[in-house]
């Protein structure tokens, strides 16, 4: 199945539809490091993170790990670790993982630019939680605690993350 992701802030799984919140920059079709666009695009899911501190494991059919306070992931476009996931400390520029807030608690990567990636097109795109009021994000896509427990107990592989540029 895939999740419908539309530049105006909805989603669709099936039949159910969530509010989320996108990139402060909207959805793009040309993604930049550093320029706060959700990519558009097609990508399979690829994993499940989570903080099995705070959350139990999700319900899910996709490969999943817990996060650890050391997890970081690679934002340097410079590096040959470029969108990967890597162990903090870290020598490059690398988002941490182990967050304060909740954002992180629960995290969908999907294969965007790791195919293999290609330097300056995006990093760490994922689907992650939302604020309490859906803030823009730095290019990811955020839902609802709820809502991604949702898709991820119904998820498997072969599931896809289709952002588009058009409104619902």
């Amino acid at each position: 199945m895939d999740l419908l992701v539309f530049a105006n802030g909805f989603a669709l799984w099936g039949d159910a539809r969530f509010r989320c919140a996108l990139g402060a920059a909207g959805v793009q079709k040309e993604k930049c490091e550093g320029d706060r666009a959700t990519p558009e695009g097609v990508f399979p899911f690829r994993r499940v993170l989570y903080r099995a501190d705070r959350l139990a494991a999700p319900n899910t059919r996709l490969p999943m790990a817990a996060i650890a306070p050391e997890d970081g992931w690679c934002d340097d476009p410079g590096h040959r670790a470029y969108n990967q996931p890597v162990a903090l400390p870290f020598a490059a520029s690398a988002e941490r993982l182990w967050r304060e807030d909740a954002l992180y608690d629960l995290v969908l990567i999907p294969g965007h630019n790791d195919a293999p990636a290609t330097p300056g097109k995006g990093s760490a795109i994922f689907v992650h939680l939302a604020d309490a009021a859906y803030s823009p994000t730095e290019g990811c896509v955020a839902l609802a605690l709820a809502d991604l427990q949702k898709i991820l107990s119904q998820a498997g592989p072969g599931d896809r993350l289709c952002l588009s540029a058009d409104a619902l």
